[in-house]
This record gives structure tokens, C-alpha cells and sequence, in this order.
């Protein structure tokens, strides 16, 4: 989709305008989608807006700007969206922009003694040499209030206390997933708040990518979400196709989106493998991977990749299918559905898994909505939000399937809605496989791509829910400001939510189920 729909507003406007929207009686924008910190230079330092009704699924974009420098301030929203407060953190991390109202302003994914904000335009990159000491724990922040008389009032709020008793779980605990820091204040066994600490494996993506011909960007999405590899480079491909206009043919069509349920799979059968395995079950660990092998096999043959996959391009697709990969991906599906009553024999019947997944860890609908938990998680919680059905893209509105749902909100729903969507993923394949027609795989395009001057994003149904992209071009070959949807920040972000109140040894179930992946959050 080309944002088109993008409406300036002046900084001492934004909190009424975004409240309208929020509440508008047609359509209200419910949903957050993103918070994407901008440096127009002359024009200064700002955000764009990206909201979306759940109901109707029409979307909107608000943009602000304020050209102190020195001293920028814009008005929080996480009065009307939880998860802006995560997201206003990022941008203060990046452009060093504060948010009144926001009672949180540390650093997020940087050292607290981090100098300037990198994405800054003119940010000195010689400003931080690599400093090995450890970082103190910033407990106090600071919570800026805009006084009437348009001054600035700033006091400070207190993290965890000295009464506080605080456990690190992380960054090395296994069971994180990857290098992800939560720390856990409990009360006797039960969590009472979590802090998540992050940027362990901050790699500075975004920041590379204003460097980067529009090819060569296309590298650094299959190492975010490395499960959803596919599926975010399909994000990519697809919103500088539709920049430049670039119409891609049927067949690459069709192989986009047999890759991107193939990979769907993949990714749901490690987050099962995982799940059990936090969870102390071995066997059911094996089937998951055994299972999981047969799709990497399938795919290395046409694309070359296992856990890397570089296979969309602009245009359309690397290289053509491999002879045997129709008949290898519907023998694969055979036996995925003879196997996967297997799978519920052993762990989803089992008196220990039913015991510590239902009514645990429960996210209400609004909760999700607000906090921005897509795909699976928002879905477990009965909140209809895939992107392949609100917003269709590649064959994805001309094949049937069901978008799978369930209202319990706990860690077992949101552990059946993946398990599910694996049998939908072979459905939607299925309905593929035979009919992939003839044609060429990748249209040609210049080595040089330059796209006209505006604003474009796009998003896709990845594995872990909606992945966006936002492109800013100012007509170089080079994008001015290339910005990815995180996935897992607002999943890592409900944590807080979702478990307190309840015991430190359910915090890892919990995890698991939210199923999020690290290096996407870091970037």
C-alpha cells in the first residue's frame, strides 16, 4: 500500500487530532500500528503516525514535526495506545526526541551513557568508541509534563525501588529465546513488574540501510526475524516494486506466497519444539525438528538458504522452482497430517501442559489491540488481525482459508491458534501447488533503482503477526529513511502486562507462547 493518506499536523495539535481518531464514532483508530521517528533536517526532528481501525480495517497516518533541535518535545499518546509508550522510547533513543506525558524516557535498546541519537542526520559516528564497562542499571527516569504557559516540567519516576526484590532473567537464561535481559521484580513467587532490557544484538540495521542501493537493503531483512525471513523480504520487495512500479508476473506470485506459508511452518514447528522443551519435554522437541528438517531440505534445493533466505528479489524471485519441489512439497504435506495427531498425543493432552498453559498468562482483546500484539497472540485473544485477510497481498485473496481465532486469551490459546495455523498453511499450499503458472519467475529491472519522492510502506502476515515497512525516498538511489515494524517489541512489551500477578515459574511458558525472536526487537 502507498501511504497516501498522511495528514500534518502542528506538534501542539497532534494529542487532540490522535485522540479524535481514536475515538471517532465511524472509525476509530484502535490500533497503533507504529510510532517511526523521522529527521527532515530544515523541516526538524519528528514522527509518523500509523493507525489502523480494527473494525473496518482503513488506515491512517499522522506527521509531526517540531524544529527545535536542541530541545524537541512532542506530546506522548500512550494515554490512548499502550504500546505507544515502547515505541515513543525507540525514537527518543534514535533522535533524541522527548514525549511529554510519557512516564518512561530511558534509553531502550542504547547505553544510558550512549552520546546523541544515531539517526539523526548529523550524528557523529566517531562519538561512542567501543566502551566494554558494564552498564549500571537505570532505575530513575525522567517524565516530562508541558506546563500551560508552554514551559517544560520534568520530575522523576523510580523503576524498581529498594524494596524491591529484583531477579535477572537473562540475557543468557535459554529460555529467552535469544539475548533478551528481563528484569523481574516478584513477591515471593509472584511477578509483580517486568522491566525488559534490550539491544544485546542492536546491529544498527536502519542505519546501515541509508547507505545501502535499494538491492543491497534487501540483505539485512533475513536477519531480523530469521523464522520469517521470507515473508520480510516479501515486505520489502513489495514496497519498492510498488514505488517504482514494478508489476511482477503470476508465477512469482504464486512462489512468494508457497514460500511464505512453507516458511510459516517452519517457524511453528520451533515455536512448538521450543515451547515443550522450556517446558521440560524432550521427545516432542525431536518432532518438531524432524518435521522441520523436510522443509529446509525443500527449500536449500530452490533457494540455496536454510535459516537465510535471500530468495525474493525486485522483480520477483531469484531463480526458478526445483525440478522435484511440487512433489516433494505435497509429499511433505501428506505426512505433516499424518504425524500431527502425534504431536497433540504427546503435549497437548498432557496433564502438565494443560495445567500450566490454560487460564495462564491471559491477554484480554483490548489489551492486545492497544498494546499491538499481532498474529497469533492478538489472534488468540479474539482479536482479528491478519493482514492476509484485512489487507491481501500476492494470491492471498484468491485462495480460501480461515483466519484462525479463539477467545481464551491464555498461553494454551495462543499455543492452538499456531498449531492450527499449521494445518491452514498446508491448505493454503495445497490450493497452489498444482496451478503455479507458466511464465517468467523475475521481470527485469535497472542495476540502479531510484524511486520518486514520497512516502511508501507495505506489511505482510509474517510469521509472528504484522511486519511493516516504511520507505521515505527523496528520489536517490538511496533511501532516505528505511524503517521496519518489530514484530516481537510489542510482545516483549506485553510481558509486563500478561504475567504479573502470576508465578516466576510461569513466566517461561508465557515467553514461549508469545513467541517472539530477539533479533528482530534489536535490529
Amino acid at each position: 500500500m502507498i501511504s497516501d493518506n498522511i495528514t500534518t499536523v502542528r506538534p501542539e495539535e497532534l494529542a487532540a487530532m490522535a485522540e479524535r481518531l481514536r475515538y471517532d464514532a465511524a472509525e476509530p483508530m484502535d490500533y497503533l500500528r507504529d510510532i517511526v521517528g523521522m529527521d527532515w533536517g530544515e523541516e526538524g526532528l519528528g514522527a509518523l503516525y500509523y493507525m489502523e481501525c480494527t473494525s473496518t480495517g482503513s488506515r491512517r497516518v499522522l506527521k509531526t514535526a517540531t524544529k527545535d533541535r536542541e530541545n524537541a518535545f512532542l506530546p506522548s499518546v500512550c494515554h490512548l495506545w499502550k504500546t505507544a509508550k515502547i515505541k515513543e522510547r525507540e525514537v527518543f533513543d534514535f533522535f533524541g526526541i522527548r514525549f511529554t506525558g510519557n512516564p518512561d524516557m530511558r534509553r531502550i535498546f542504547l547505553r544510558e551513557d550512549w552520546k546523541g541519537f544515531p539517526l539523526r542526520k548529523d550524528y557523529d559516528m566517531d562519538s561512542n568508541p567501543l566502551n566494554m564497562e558494564n552498564e549500571v542499571n537505570a532505575d530513575v527516569t525522567e517524565e516530562y509534563t508541558l506546563r500551560p504557559d508552554g514551559t517544560i516540567e520534568g520530575r522523576e519516576n523510580t523503576v524498581f525501588g529498594k524494596e524491591d526484590f529484583v531477579v535477572n532473567i537473562g540475557p543468557q537464561h535459554p529460555s529467552t529465546h535469544g539475548v533478551l535481559r528481563m528484569r523481574t521484580s516478584i513477591d515471593g513467587e509472584n511477578i509483580r513488574h517486568i522491566d525488559p532490557v534490550l539491544g544485546y544484538i542492536h546491529r544498527g540495521i536502519e542505519k546501515m540501510n541509508e547507505s545501502l542501493t535499494y538491492q543491497q537493503t534487501l540483505a539485512l531483512t533475513d536477519r531480523l526475524d530469521y523464522l520469517s525471513a521470507h515473508q520480510n523480504r516479501h515486505a520489502l520487495c513489495m514496497c519498492i516494486e510498488q514505488a517504482a512500479g514494478i508489476e511482477i508476473s503470476e508465477r512469482a506470485q504464486y512462489i512468494r506466497t508457497i514460500m511464505d506459508e512453507l516458511q510459516r511452518i517452519d517457524s511453528h514447528l520451533l515455536f512448538y519444539s521450543c515451547l515443550v522443551m522450556d517446558m521440560g519435554g524432550l521427545t516432542p522437541f525431536f518432532y518438531g525438528f524432524r518435521e522441520r528438517e523436510m522443509i529446509l531440505d525443500i527449500m536449500e534445493e530452490t533457494t540455496g538458504g536454510r535459516l537465510i533466505q535471500n530468495y525474493n528479489v525486485i522483480g520477483g524471485v531469484q531463480a526458478d522452482l526445483h525440478p522435484d519441489f511440487r512433489r516433494k512439497v505435497k509429499e511433505f504435506i501428506r505426512h505433516l497430517r499424518s504425524v500431527i495427531k502425534d504431536y497433540h498425543d504427546i503435549f497437548t493432552g498432557n496433564v502438565i501442559a494443560r495445567q500450566r498453559l490454560i487460564g495462564v498468562g491471559v491477554l484480554s482483546r483490548e489489551d492486545a489491540i492497544s498494546l499491538g500484539t499481532t498474529g497469533g497472540t492478538g489472534r488468540a485473544s479474539g482479536w482479528s488481525n491478519d493482514v492476509r485477510k484485512h489487507h491481501p497481498y500476492a494470491m492471498y485473496d484468491k485462495v480460501d482459508f480461515r483466519e484462525i481465532t479463539r477467545t481464551e486469551g491464555d498461553s494454551f490459546a495462543r499455543y492452538m491458534v499456531r498449531m492450527d495455523e499449521i494445518m491452514e498453511s498446508c491448505h493454503i499450499i495445497e490450493q497452489l501447488i498444482d496451478n503455479i503458472p507458466e511464465g517468467e519467475y523475475r521481470v527485469k529491472t535497472k542495476p540502479v533503482i531510484k524511486l520518486p519522492e514520497g512516502n511508501f510502506s507495505t506489511s505482510v502476515e509474517s510469521s509472528r503477526g504484522e511486519f511493516g515497512v516504511m520507505l521515505e525516498s527523496h528520489g536517490d538511489k538511496y533511501p532516505y529513511r528505511l524503517h521496519y515494524r518489530s514484530t516481537g517489541l510489542p510482545l516483549v512489551d506485553a510481558m509486563d502486562t500478561v504475567c504479573r500477578g502470576q508465578k516466576i515459574a510461569d513466566l517461561i511458558a508465557i515467553g514461549g507462547t508469545l513467541d517472539f525472536v530477539i533479533p528482530d526487537i534489536d535490529r
